[in-house]
């Protein structure tokens, strides 16, 4: 049998087939065996083969994973030397991203841009609960958006509250696979229940203490929406780290320092203290933006005390 992972529960996984049968799958012991060394296996998104071992419950096996188109990975939170698939087999990753309640470093933007970049997925940034925003917000959130779609990235400014700009959210859905990714409380479930009234997902407040979102999604799971689109709702994550991919590699996956980086003197530049380098003149010169410099720094370092942090722009 042939199905599509929907729900990831543990060891447990959520199987859907073309004739719309669910079946509840765990994993062959040899999975484990595989090199892979993920802390998931199998990921929602996945295409997968099963074995029927219980028809009755509706029960299998899954026996083979067919080849990903690609996925995002994330390090584990509890075990740094691990990863997490949080998704595979993606058309669009939807990057929400709020100036407060909670704020979302351009660090940690960079990072998944960085990652779904790598693995060749299209990303497009939401910058959710417009209606909320301070002056200082809208001005942080113009800068950001300018930065961005400067160097090629679809932005949309939208308010899932008061329904601004969904239909355009919707047009990109239509007929793909999406992620939605980002901190808890930026607004992910509650842009889903907007999208299908019938889902009815679970939401919660931002603490007034830390200004963070609580977490109400466990488990990363895919829902069909109408036009053909499926959605995956993944885990609210304060971190992203950068897995297997080499230093020399980082600034390539930075649209504005790819451009110019054949410009520097020495073809193994990385920007950083190296004599006549095109990238430190154009930071200079304000043709890149500072922060977009400073964060590919902190990425070229990988500094593990800034992993899990999102307590600055």
């Amino acid at each position: 049998m042939n199905g599509i992972v929907y729900k990831s529960t543990g060891n447990w996984y959520d199987v859907h087939t073309d004739s719309e049968m669910i079946y509840k799958c765990n994993i062959k012991g040899k999975f484990r065996s595989l090199g892979i060394k993920s802390t998931n296996p199998v990921a929602v998104g996945d295409h997968v083969c099963f074995e029927i071992i219980n028809e009755s419950e509706l029960q299998g096996i899954i026996t083979k994973i067919e080849k990903r188109k690609n996925y995002i990975i994330r390090k584990s939170v509890n075990l740094s030397k691990q990863t997490h698939i949080i998704a595979s087999n993606i058309d669009y990753c939807f990057l929400f991203v709020t100036p407060s309640n909670p704020n979302t470093s351009t660090l940690f933007i960079d990072r998944i841009l960085l990652s779904t970049k790598s693995f060749g997925i299209d990303t497009i940034i939401l910058f959710n609960k417009l209606d909320i925003y301070t002056k200082e917000d809208s001005e942080y959130v113009d800068e950001l958006f300018e930065t961005y779609k400067k160097i090629g990235y679809q932005c949309l400014k939208i308010s899932v509250k008061k329904q601004i700009n969904i239909e355009k959210v919707k047009s990109f859905m239509k007929n793909n696979i999406s992620v939605f990714t980002g901190h808890s409380g930026v607004g992910k479930t509650s842009l889903m229940n907007v999208l299908d009234s019938d889902l009815n997902l679970k939401t919660s407040e931002i603490s007034k203490q830390n200004e963070q979102g609580q977490h109400t999604t466990t488990f990363a799971e895919m829902f069909d929406l109408n036009d053909g689109a499926k959605i995956i709702d993944s885990p609210g994550i304060k971190g992203f780290g950068l897995i297997d991919i080499d230093k020399n590699e980082i600034g390539g996956y930075f649209n504005e320092i790819a451009s110019l980086s054949s410009e520097c003197k020495f073809n193994n530049c990385l920007h950083f203290n190296e004599p006549n380098c095109a990238i430190k003149n154009a930071v200079e010169n304000n043709q890149i933006s500072k922060f977009r410099y400073n964060n590919y720094l902190s990425l070229l370092n990988n500094d593990e005390d800034n992993f899990r942090m999102n307590n600055y722009k």
